[in-house]
């Protein structure tokens, strides 16, 4: 019941952490940075997108770009639309043409107003301050705008330069819209696109925003995709005026030190230029490939039911099966963010698998911490009766358990008990009884232990133990005589150091036999004891009842089997209790 509680407790952590951090997108800089990657992929730039760049060659050329004459301008327009069968369809101008520098400007406004497919910029001046709408949404007021001069501005089509930034810098959302003093003002590659559909009469097509008018650009290239000409290569005649015809050509900064370029999702630490960036929002509004951002509490629930799940299979399924699943699923939520994106709509991307890996790191921690303790636990069990080398070959197995049942093993048993033990223990202390009788015992332990047997009980001042049991054990039969003679051999030093303490001693008479018996864990399920049981053990006990002080007796088929390995005498036939038939019996004299 305690572990079913706190794997609820588990499930609703996962389901709740997932929920909130996708609603209120807590890390969303770190998710903007994974949304850049897994959205922002370059599609493709279109070939009839060029750019005339006013790069370092054009400034070289021409001195810096306030000290033009609008004339300049105005010849780039007339070799552009120089045959009417060979000119661009649009030219944007991303350049601000304010105030009146020259008599160039006229010669500039009367190439536009001629040519009828230029468009020129503005721009809006926003305050510093940040207000609620009357739809209680925050936004940023305009406090002005800078307008082309007079001329200019009655003979060309005008949208804003305006590009957002995000909180990192990163241009990644665009405003098409801005209302300012209840009049509508449209952003330079809107205009752009307007005037386009105009000339070509192809439809418009649905442009999704937020709440707040905005709308998120799925760039089609990196920093430097889109076909570049230099501005002083086009008025200089190197290149033909006709590779532009029915392009769609901006004019813009190509050149670091006009400081018109931007961080963009896709480009890295490389800037783009203002111009690139219209270009690629230019060819989103052509391809309707614009998104807003989704409802995060729909996306939030359906994770966070998804993780809930997910962190049960992981509680139960083995650790290569959770990974597979792991693995799939954030590849799965990859994909189908990229597909809904597609059709518009971008989604919160790191918080469903940073919670599905936290939890499949927990769960399998804490399986691994539960199976530790398991095994733990076996080991603590076992290393009470069961040799050192034993326990350590069950700590490297790891696969041991402790349950009800049994198995057939053909074993050699060990009892040994203490010959004068009562009698001495009428006439000593508890205290020295209990000393002796330590002593004793121990001694019994470490000689099974050191033959690798395993240590079966105590019964009173008596000894019983196994070999070959719970594991396979090369050569037991003789390393179960060897643990008797070691507990012989080993008594008869104890017994002259309590000859001398209190006047009296004691010794060991052993029984050996060997064959088959069944050995596992008898009992119930809170008291368990693992033993062996059948005819070989009853053999080896009666045995052990038949030595005398001082003496080890194995059985006929023991010594069969170690017969050129021990020296014996033989005792002959006894009766044993509960038999009908005597068992031939061998006194153990050495072992080699």
């Amino acid at each position: 019941m305690k572990k079913r509680l706190t794997l609820i407790i588990e499930i609703l952590i996962v389901g709740v952490m997932l929920f909130l951090l996708t609603v209120f997108d807590m890390f969303s800089s770190l998710d903007n940075m994974a949304k850049d990657r897994l959205y922002q992929t370059p599609r493709g730039i279109r070939s009839d997108i060029k750019i005339i760049g006013i790069d370092a060659k054009t400034l070289e050329e021409y001195g810096p770009v306030q000290t033009w004459s609008r004339s300049t301008y105005a010849d780039l327009i007339r070799t552009l639309n120089k045959d009417e069968n060979t000119k661009p369809c649009l030219i944007g101008f991303d350049i601000l043409f304010s105030g009146n520098v020259d008599d160039g400007d006229s010669d500039f406004a009367k190439e536009v107003k001629e040519s009828g497919n230029v468009v020129v910029v503005n721009q809006l001046l926003y305050s510093k301050k940040i207000l609620y709408n009357d739809d209680g949404l925050l936004y940023t007021p305009v406090d002005g705008i800078v307008m082309p001069y007079d001329e200019l501005s009655d003979s060309a089509s005008i949208g804003y330069s305006n590009v957002s930034q995000d909180t990192d810098g990163t241009v990644r959302r665009i405003k098409p819209v801005e209302n300012v003093d209840g009049k509508d003002y449209h952003m330079f590659s809107k205009v752009m696109y307007d005037r386009y559909l105009e000339i070509t009469g192809e439809e418009s097509k649905d442009i999704p925003t937020d709440k707040y008018g905005r709308s998120i650009i799925n760039y089609s290239g990196k920093p430097g995709d889109y076909e570049y000409i230099s501005m002083a290569d086009v008025l200089s005649g190197k290149i033909d005026p006709s590779a532009f015809a029915d392009s769609i050509v901006f004019v813009g900064a190509y050149d670091p030190g006009m400081q018109d370029d931007f961080l963009v999702p896709n480009g890295g630490s490389e800037h783009m230029y203002g111009v690139e960036i219209h270009a690629n929002i230019f060819q989103s509004y052509l391809e309707g490939r614009f998104a807003v951002s989704g409802n995060p509490i729909i996306l939030a629930i359906i994770t966070a039911v998804i993780a809930m799940l997910l962190h049960l299979l992981f509680k139960k399924l083995k650790i290569w099966q959770s990974l597979i699943i792991l693995i799939m699923m954030i590849i799965a939520e990859i994909i189908l963010l990229a597909k809904i994106n597609e059709i518009g709509y971008s989604f919160e991307v790191i918080y469903f698998p940073v919670i599905i890996v936290l939890s499949f790191i927990y769960s399998v921690g804490m399986n691994y911490l539960s199976e530790n303790l398991k095994k733990k636990k076996v080991l603590l069990a076992f290393r009470k009766y069961v040799a050192p080398q034993i326990v350590e070959e069950i700590a490297k197995k790891g696969d041991f358990e402790i349950k009800l049942g049994g198995e057939n093993r053909d074993i050699a048993v060990l009892f040994v008990d203490i010959r004068g033990f009562t009698t001495m223990s009428e006439a000593l202390q508890p205290e020295e009884v209990v000393e002796i009788l330590n002593e004793y015992l121990s001694l019994t332990t470490k000689s099974i232990f050191d033959n690798s047997g395993t240590l079966d009980k105590f019964v009173g001042d008596a000894t019983m133990a196994v070999f070959n049991s719970p594991f396979d054990l090369p050569d037991y039969e003789y390393k179960a005589v060897c643990a008797a003679m070691d507990i012989v051999k080993g008594g008869e030093a104890i017994e002259e150091k309590f000859q001398k303490r209190f006047g009296r001693s004691v010794g060991f008479g052993v029984g050996v036999n060997v064959g088959p018996a069944v050995v596992g864990n008898v009992g119930c399920e809170f008291r368990m004891d693992f033993t062996a049981i059948g005819d070989t053990v009853n053999t080896a006990a009666r045995l052990e009842a038949n030595a005398k002080k001082g003496q080890v007796l194995i059985s006929d088929v023991l010594y069969e089997r170690l017969k050129d390995r021990i020296e014996v005498k033989e005792v002959g036939e006894i009766p044993l209790k509960g038999k009908t038939k005597g068992v031939f019996v061998y006194e153990v004299v050495s072992v080699s």
